[in-house]
């Protein structure tokens, strides 16, 4: 890892009103790290930081390729990424540093994607990414640095509330990225800034070329970042050979209709490429990795009403005794790309969900995430872990 030495900055704090990052102090006596992935987004956080008098200073982690990835499009964290970041620094005039993520990159985050499909899981890596490499080492670096925050280009709105920093909704429904940040602790809240949250991605780019940014009309990134034309098969043969194995492609009333090459290859809610034609319309319904088998079934079979949880991260307020008893009203997503449904949150034996309304494709190793059904905080959120 780069061993940095941090600029100087000034030792005696302003007794101003807090700035527009909520420090009682003025903008050039407030360090703010921020992480810059070469994306429109990240480079608008750090021009406007710089451009309102913060004492900007810009980290990028290389995490994947040494630069291989130079010319593919919607890409982060490498090759062209890192050169877009850094001539935005140049242009704004505050120091950046790239630092080498590569190696806790692939274990916290590639090694993990390869054995949560192996095991018949669906992964989420920008969720896995947030939750280790960013939030954690980056925000120790930050205040290695002495930064009074790490401030992100992530669509989301932390909000001052009675017991502290909340995590909200963005103002823009459509950009909004809280289901990838539902593993982010009250102490890691408490450091981030997410100075977006308020803002439609149009005026982000008007920003942008305010700002005189070149990337202001950069695409934004839409695959895994690490997963070359969407063939995330051939991540997990080169992160585990020999590792992808056939088997059956079974009926929920046993019959077996075929073979599969691995069940990798599958998604619960699937229909599309299943390989069996029986004249009526199938559904991946459960994948058993252990005996490698694709369960399939009518539309019917799909639908969920119970959802076991594992690793749950609560950032609502404190738990009572009453609530362990009784089961808690809230909104949840149970996919980044569906709106938050009504459920119940039981936390008595095992946190678990119960829909009020069955709901299909939901697939271990995703996420539900909890919201306060009557504002727009995220309460929390876990690892589906298994379903009914």
């Amino acid at each position: 890892m780069t061993t940095l030495t941090a600029p100087s900055r000034a030792d005696t704090p302003s007794t101003r009103a807090l700035n527009s990052l909520g420090f009682a102090k003025a903008p050039r006596d407030t360090r703010v790290v921020a992480a810059m992935s070469g994306g429109v987004d990240s480079s608008v956080v750090a021009a406007m930081l710089k451009r309102e008098g913060y004492d900007v200073v810009g980290v990028t982690l290389q995490l994947y390729d040494h630069g291989a990835a130079v010319n593919k499009p919607g890409a982060c964290c490498a090759g062209q990424d890192i050169h877009d970041a850094r001539r935005v620094a140049d242009a704004c005039g505050f120091p950046h540093y790239v630092l080498d993520y590569e190696s806790r990159f692939r274990h916290a985050v590639m090694e993990d994607f390869a054995d949560t499909y192996l095991a018949g899981a669906t992964p989420i890596p920008c969720v896995r990414c947030n939750q280790t490499v960013k939030f954690k080492d980056l925000k120790r670096v930050a205040e290695d640095l002495g930064a009074d925050c790490l401030a992100t280009g992530h669509y989301v709105q932390r909000i001052e509330g009675a017991s502290g920093a909340e995590l909200h909704r963005a103002a823009d429904p459509g950009k909004d990225q809280t289901y990838f940040l539902f593993a982010t602790t009250r102490a890691q809240l408490d450091f981030l800034r997410f100075p977006l949250g308020g803002l439609p991605k149009s005026e982000t780019r008007s920003l942008a070329n305010e700002l005189g940014l070149r990337v202001a009309e950069k695409p934004d990134s839409q695959d895994i970042c690490f997963v070359p034309n969407g063939k995330y098969q051939d991540i997990v043969e080169k992160l585990r050979p020999g590792s992808i194995e056939p088997g059956e492609i079974v009926h929920v009333d046993g019959r077996v209709m075929g073979e599969h090459n691995g069940v990798i290859n599958f998604t619960v809610g699937q229909r599309r490429g299943l390989g069996v034609a029986t004249g009526e319309p199938l559904f991946v319904v459960k994948l058993d990795a252990a005996n490698k088998r694709v369960i399939v079934g009518p539309r019917e079979a799909l639908g969920v009403n119970r959802i076991a949880l594992k690793d749950v991260n609560w950032i609502g307020e404190a738990v009572t005794a009453e609530d362990e008893l009784d089961a808690r009203p809230i909104l949840v997503r149970v996919r980044s790309t569906r709106p938050p449904i009504p459920a119940r949150l039981s936390i008595g034996a095992g946190w678990a969900v119960l829909l009020d309304v069955p709901e299909e494709g939901v697939a271990p190793g995703q996420a539900a995430v909890f919201y306060d059904p009557g504002s727009t905080r995220v309460l929390g959120g876990g690892w589906i872990a298994a379903t009914e």
